[in-house]
C-alpha cells in the first residue's frame, strides 16, 4: 500500500514574527529544492504566526497547520480558536490530542474526538496524537494505552483521507530518548490493527501513522524506513531549517 510520507513540524510555543517568517521562508526554499513527489511538508506554528507564515509559504509546496482548536464553530469560548476560523485563515491541518494538551490541559479522549470531528467537518485534516507515559511503558501497557486512545480519540467521520495518527511516546518527547526501531515498528503495526478494527481495513492500510518523540537527523533514516512509519511529527528539530530538511532528506521512496 502506497502512503506518501508526511514531514510535519510542530513549532509549539516558539517564535516571534521575525524569526517565524524567516524559518517559514527557509523551509519553503529548501522544500522547493527537494522536488520529490513522495514527501509532503507541513509546518504548524503558534496561532500568532499563522497569518505571517501563510504569506511566507505562498507559492511553496509546504502546507500550513495549527496546533489545536476548539470543537465549536463559534460562541462564548474566550481564548479559543475554532476549526472554521483556522480553515478561513488558510490552514489545511490541525493537531489535536498532543500529550502536552492531554497533560497540561487535562484533555480527555472524548474531548480530542470532538475536536477532531469538528475539524474534519470544517474541511481540515487532523493529526491525532497518541502515546504512553514512561510509567505506562514500564508497566508493559504501551499497546493497551495507545489502543484505548485510538478507540476513544478517533471520531466516526475519520478516514485515511482526512486523518493522520501521530504516535508520540510521552517519555521521548523533547528528551532525546527514543524507542528502538523494533519497538517503534511494533507499536505502529499494532496501531494500524486498531485502526482497522475501528475504521475498517481499507482505511487502516491507507492511513498515515507518524512517529514523534525526538526524531532528529541522526535517527530519521532508520525510523522512516520502517514499514508502518509514514513520516514524522517533529518538535525541536523543526525549529532549525537544516535539521528539519535533513529529516526530510531521509524520506524513503514510495514503497509502502
Amino acid at each position: 500500500m502506497v502512503r506518501k510520507t508526511l514531514i510535519a513540524g510542530n513549532w509549539k510555543m516558539n517564535g516571534l514574527q521575525e524569526d517565524g517568517v524567516a524559518l517559514a521562508k527557509g523551509v519553503a526554499l529548501e522544500a522547493k529544492k527537494r522536488a520529490r513527489k513522495d514527501c509532503e511538508f507541513l509546518v504548524c506554528p503558534p496561532f500568532t504566526l499563522l497569518t505571517s507564515v501563510k504569506k511566507a509559504l505562498k507559492g511553496s509546496r509546504v502546507m500550513l497547520g495549527a496546533q489545536d482548536c476548539h470543537y465549536a464553530a463559534s460562541g462564548a469560548h474566550t481564548g479559543d480558536v475554532s476549526p472554521v476560523m483556522l480553515k478561513d485563515l488558510g490552514c489545511q491541518y490541525v493537531i489535536v490530542g498532543h500529550s502536552e494538551r492531554r497533560t497540561n490541559h487535562y484533555e480527555t479522549n472524548e474531548l480530542v474526538a470532538k475536536k477532531a470531528s469538528a475539524a474534519i467537518e470544517a474541511g481540515l485534516k487532523v493529526i491525532i496524537c497518541i502515546g504512553e507515559t514512561e510509567a505506562e511503558r514500564d508497566a508493559g501497557k504501551t499497546i493497551d494505552v495507545c489502543s484505548a486512545q485510538i478507540m476513544g480519540s478517533v471520531p466516526e467521520n475519520a478516514t485515511a483521507a482526512n486523518t493522520v495518527i501521530a504516535y508520540e511516546p510521552v517519555w521521548a518527547i523533547g528528551t532525546g530518548r527514543t524507542p528502538t526501531a523494533n519497538e517503534v515498528e511494533d507499536v505502529h503495526a499494532a496501531i494500524r490493527k486498531v485502526i482497522s478494527k475501528k475504521l475498517g481495513r481499507a482505511n487502516a492500510n491507507k492511513m498515515r501513522i507518524l512517529y514523534g518523540g525526538s526524531m532528529k537527523p541522526s535517527n530519521a533514516k532508520e525510523l522512516l524506513a520502517l514499514p508502518d512509519v509514514d513520516g514524522g511529527l517533529i518538535g525541536g528539530a523543526s525549529l532549525k531549517v537544516a535539521d528539519f530538511m535533513a529529516i526530510a532528506a531521509a524520506c524513503p521512496t514510495l514503497t509502502k
